[in-house]
């Protein structure tokens, strides 16, 4: 007769078809499990009517770090250093730094050290940010990253000289809350010129379209529902994360992309969504 070991009981109950040891084993694993298998995203995207010059540039995103009781310094960290070992020429980073009831900005800031790249760092606040203390959070950023090139964007623009042609890299403060103001950011923008949005929310993608010929909108919010079921996808998405809540998509003549994020907000659980930092690179 088997011996009733531990191991040999889970089997016997999953090949029993044991609905509630599956379960478990699911919650478990979407709980302790999948928030932590840090994936890096390598993506390609062909924006319409980029210039030739920025074949090739290498743009790093990280989005909803959430650092607080899901998302430990540690883990943010890694994510950095995982970032920064694909050599990205620009840096944008998507909001909703904290997450919880207890201000973690200078920790968030700590565990971002490692990052830096040859055209600068950028930042949009998201919703979460604003909700703690964003003006708090913007500070504690601006030291650690005093000594290198760090822009936190409010509805402005930054023109940058990228293999000899302009790039303007355009942020729009927090949708969700109202704090956004494209036609302030764009103030005196040269017609035509080429530029990259930061914004938290993926669903502004159909304003920012019609106002501009922007190539590409990187954001992050939605988390990509954080649970994504085969042939249904997310059964829950947040509002202005609904349309384009994960991956590379276009909206209008713009590519949009939307970051699974890092952390998570409640109910702390990934499954088939796991967190993710990204490289894209541009193609002509």
């Amino acid at each position: 007769m088997r011996k009733l070991t531990r191991r040999n009981l889970l089997r016997l109950a999953l090949a029993s078809g044991s609905a509630g040891v599956a379960a478990t084993a699911g919650l478990l694993y979407s709980r302790r499990v999948e928030p932590y298998q840090l994936v890096v995203e390598r993506i390609e995207a062909r924006p319409a009517g980029m210039p030739r010059e920025f074949d090739g540039l290498r743009l790093g995103l990280m989005s909803d770090l959430h650092r607080g009781p899901y998302a430990s310094e540690a883990f943010i960290e890694r994510a950095a250093e995982a970032l920064m070992s694909l050599s990205p020429d620009l840096i944008a980073l998507t909001g909703d730094f904290v997450h919880g009831y207890n201000l973690q900005g200078p920790s968030v800031a700590r565990a971002l050290r490692a990052l830096h790249a040859p055209l600068g760092i950028f930042a949009v606040m998201g919703n979460h940010d604003h909700w703690l203390d964003h003006k708090a959070i913007e500070r504690a950023l601006r030291r650690q990253f005093a000594d290198r090139s760090f822009e936190v964007l409010r509805n402005a623009r930054v023109r940058l000289e990228a293999r000899g042609a302009p790039l303007h890299i355009v942020g729009v403060d927090d949708v969700m809350v109202g704090r956004d103001d494209l036609e302030r950011a764009l103030a005196d923008m040269p017609a035509g010129q080429p530029a990259i949005l930061l914004a938290h929310e993926p669903d502004f993608a159909d304003t920012a379209s019609q106002r501009y010929p922007f190539l590409l909108q990187m954001s992050g919010h939605s988390h990509g529902g954080q649970v994504r079921l085969p042939f249904v996808g997310a059964p829950i998405l947040p509002p202005l994360g609904q349309k384009y809540p994960i991956g590379l998509q276009r909206a209008g003549n713009m590519l949009v992309y939307t970051s699974r994020g890092l952390g998570m907000i409640y109910p702390p659980v990934r499954f088939m969504c796991p967190p993710e930092v990204t490289l894209i690179t541009l193609r002509a």
